[in-house]
């Protein structure tokens, strides 16, 4: 049994660590793993596909789908994996949704396992404290962790595993410890100063008072010690547990929102996914608080305009996309909050005829637009997951901590990093966003299932904050528009429209393009190499004539793909 690869970027790391996390999975692999496979090179099989945002998650995956586990059960165990593997993305005190689809009944699920705020304090109680706004780290900016409740849930719906097993390559990691690779390296120097702020972060992340250094191994004997305790007590002792109530002191010590009720009644919630046509496909999002409705409206506006002949990249072409981005985020920043508050419906922002006088106020051809209002822009750091089984259940998964090392808090000595979600609440009382105890903040992530005669043919997602929208919508497009696999789709260079209607470019996007927009009046910024600005993409395309799975991961981060 073959299993392909899409590129290596961790020959350095020690053999040990990836052989520890396939046995753990607790199956025995029995295939040869093909360690030099050239970049940009699809991984295809015939039974099923993983990605993943780190290459020991994808292989804790896929060796929990060839021991015959679901895709739901490969999908969590790789998850937690990623918990421990990228740290100051992702992990334990954060957040997580999904879309699952599955096989047996042909239905596409939701599951939000986003946090509440918490009810320590109400919007006028901060402000006469003296806060303007939600600061964006520290203990105000803190809601309810969901993603321990959601891998729980995901499991006991359409998993065959227990969590307790899902931990367990977690687990073992976290023990062994996790081999730096550059780019970990990288990103932790860069959040030096804000881990040298909270002594526990300085102790975890910065052993011996400085970053690790590239090939050293960062151990996590804490966060081992809590998963465990997960393991052996079940999802709810981070709750309403032990465990639960130790992290509750830690935050209402620091001054935090989130009390012990919050933390108690917490649920992840089954929701049902919204979905546009497009381009003869139909695409599902996930509903607010999940900016999903956005990337929707700015699909339903690009249907109204002939891309392909546009021509791939081309400068008419990469203007209707900043100007379909544009006027959906103009919805997205004004109306998308928790779906409870919301003013409108995203039925009613995708109302058709809504949309079409979008499409119709583009001009392929036209200049920039002006830009009334600029916000700062946020590279939240977040994982993403994507598992087809051999059945043809589909797992599109991502999950989160926001900024970098999140509230930038660590509950001492159980090595949980405590997101920061609840810093995109805001305080104007008009705005359906605004901060309120038990409600949900905005969020910016996006999972995604693309389906075609009602079956899936494409899962797709990227970190990226902000940019989720803007890299989904051109990799959808080269795949379906443009007939590229998932991984050139994934390789082709990409735009990202900054919030001050400027336009960050990849230097390899064609210069004459990158003229033209220039002289339209768009200010610029060519990025050289493979930056994580433009995101982390990962796809999955499910051959629908044949069964085979091609899968294809981003460079740009750590994305990794593999399939048999």
């Amino acid at each position: 049994m073959l299993v392909e690869r899409t590129h290596s970027l961790f020959r350095r790391f020690a053999t040990f660590a990836l052989s520890t996390v396939i046995a753990s999975a607790g199956v025995g692999c029995g295939a040869t793993i093909a360690r030099d496979v050239e970049p940009g090179r699809d991984a295809r099989g015939t039974e099923a596909a993983m990605t993943a945002g780190h290459p020991l998650a994808a292989e804790a995956g896929l060796a929990v789908l060839q021991g015959g586990g679901l895709a739901m059960d490969a999908a969590i165990t790789a998850a937690a994996v990623l918990a421990v593997a990228r740290p100051h993305m992702n992990g334990v005190g954060g957040d997580m949704l999904l879309l699952y689809h599955d096989s047996a009944t042909n239905l596409t699920y939701g599951l939000n396992a986003s946090g509440r705020a918490g009810s320590r304090m109400t919007l006028e109680e901060l402000k006469t404290a003296g806060h303007e706004e939600m600061p964006e780290t520290g203990p105000l900016s803190i809601s309810v962790p969901g993603a321990v409740g959601g891998w729980a849930e995901g499991l006991r719906r359409f998993g065959t595993i227990p969590l307790a097993q899902a931990l367990q390559p977690a687990i073992r990691l976290a023990e062994q410890g996790l081999p730096v690779s550059e780019r970990l390296a990288e990103d932790i120097a860069t959040a030096e100063d804000k881990l040298r702020a909270e002594p526990e972060a300085t102790r975890i992340f910065l052993p011996g008072g400085a970053p690790p250094k590239v090939g050293s191994v960062l151990p996590r004997p804490d966060l081992a010690a809590t998963l465990r305790i997960i393991q052996e007590q079940g999802w709810e002792e981070f709750y309403s547990g032990a465990l639960g109530r130790r992290i509750v002191r830690f935050i209402e010590e620091r001054g935090g929102l989130v009390g012990y009720n919050d933390m108690e009644n917490y649920l992840a919630e089954w929701t049902v996914p919204i979905r546009t046509r497009y381009q003869g496909l139909e695409v599902v999002a996930m509903p607010p608080n999940s900016q999903g409705v956005t990337l929707l409206e700015e699909l339903a506006i690009l249907q109204h305009h002939d891309l392909t002949a546009m021509g791939h990249n081309s400068a008419d072409y990469l203007h209707t996309i900043a100007e379909a981005i544009r006027l959906a985020f103009i919805d997205r920043d004004s109306e998308v909050a928790d779906r409870a508050t919301m003013r409108t419906t995203p039925e009613e922002l995708l109302e058709p005829g809504r949309i079409r006088a979008l499409a119709d106020s583009i001009d392929p051809g036209g200049r920039a637009p002006r830009v009334e209002a600029v916000v700062s822009e946020n590279h939240p750091n977040t994982v993403y997951v994507i598992a087809v089984d051999q059945y043809g259940n589909v797992v599109s998964l991502i999950q989160s901590l926001f900024a970098s090392f999140g509230s930038g808090l660590v509950v001492p000595e159980t090595g949980i990093v405590l997101h920061n979600r609840g810093s995109l609440f805001r305080f104007d009382e008009d705005h359906p966003n605004v901060f309120a105890p038990y409600r949900r903040p905005f969020h910016t992530l996006c999972p995604v299932i693309v389906l075609s005669n009602d079956l899936p043919l494409l899962a797709l997602g990227t970190p990226g904050g902000d940019g989720q929208t803007h890299t989904i919508t051109q990799v959808l497009n080269n795949i379906h528009l443009f007939g590229m696999s998932p991984q050139a789709a994934i390789d082709a260079p990409r735009i990202r429209r900054l919030s001050d209607g400027s336009l960050a470019i990849e230097d390899r996007m064609p210069q004459e393009a990158r003229d033209a927009l220039e002289a339209r009046g768009y200010t610029v910024h060519t990025r050289t190499g493979w930056t994580a600005e433009f995101g982390g993409a990962q796809a999955v395309v499910i051959d629908q004539m044949t069964g085979r799975r091609i899968a294809g991961a981003d460079r740009r981060r750590e994305g990794w793909a593999l399939a048999y």
